[in-house]
């Protein structure tokens, strides 16, 4: 069978996009191997669904390159967000919702006339109950081997931890241990962060089934909490990735984290599964 596909990026988190409106991916574990091989398929970070909701304006299902499912990927859901708009919506729906793994999600596209700037994605609240992140501790601030973690859930588990430099930070070298300790029940993504001014860091991720990728939404927003909780940044920075720069609010108001970037279109082609 010839699986058609999209591939798209945002900040640099590339990933293939299928319209699987109709169920023609029957085994999506398997296809997300295959096709995320960098070497043997297309490459990317994995794989994601574009799926018919029934309580929300279309879902996305996202899929590591082990084949593991995710709950929730930021920069996936603005390029969802902008494939949907484009394609589905005919660029006439400018906000609209998201079903993920972690809930709905609501949608800002950001346009020059037709053309597409930006999404904003409305990422509600972190969790930081420990339990519910889940990690397994009596606070959501544990130490690893002497470093300390602040760990969040963006709807998937983040421990955080603040270095003087992204550049020289063990990303490689302590990342896959971090990732896989038994304090979190289902992994973790694990960011490393270097606080640049009360509105501006960097940051680097190691994430959970896939290795460190150039841009991660959910950890970009889990980074932010963890500056703020720790009083390194004010609540609205510009976080820099490998990949480019997002920009993170974490609103005092409501106390939903918002996140906004770009989303864009890298090429079609098709693929025999």
């Amino acid at each position: 069978m010839k699986l058609s596909f999209t591939k798209m990026q945002g900040a640099g988190n590339d990933y293939i996009y299928v319209d699987n409106r109709q169920n023609i991916v029957a085994d999506p574990a398997s296809v997300s191997r295959k096709i995320s091989d960098r070497h043997f398929g297309v490459g990317s970070d994995g794989l994601v669904l574009i799926c018919k909701s029934d309580i929300a304006d279309v879902r996305m299902r996202m899929f590591n390159p082990d084949g593991s499912e995710s709950e929730m990927c930021g920069n996936a859901s603005r390029c969802v967000a902008r494939f949907a708009w484009e394609r589905f919506f005919n660029k006439s729906k400018d906000e609209f919702d998201l079903e993920t793994g972690a809930g709905i999600k609501h949608i800002v596209i950001h346009r020059d006339g037709e053309n597409f700037k930006s999404a904003t994605v409305d990422m509600g609240d972190p969790i930081l109950t420990p339990a519910e992140i889940p990690v397994a501790a009596a606070s959501n601030k544990i130490q690893i081997d002497g470093r300390d973690f602040t760990c969040v859930s963006m709807g998937n588990p983040h421990a955080v931890t603040f270095v003087d430099s992204v550049q020289t930070a063990p990303v490689h070298t302590k990342g896959p241990d971090y990732e896989i300790d038994k304090i979190f029940p289902r992994k973790a993504n694990i960011e490393f962060v270097e606080v640049l001014s009360k509105n501006h860091a960097k940051m680097r991720v190691w994430e959970r089934g896939t290795g460190e990728t150039l841009a991660c939404g959910t950890g970009s927003c889990a980074s932010l909490v963890a500056c703020v909780l720790n009083e390194k940044t004010d609540r609205e920075i510009d976080l820099d990735l490998l990949g480019g720069t997002l920009h993170i609010e974490w609103r005092k108001d409501n106390s939903h984290v918002m996140m906004t970037g770009p989303a864009e279109f890298v090429f079609e082609g098709t693929i025999e599964i």
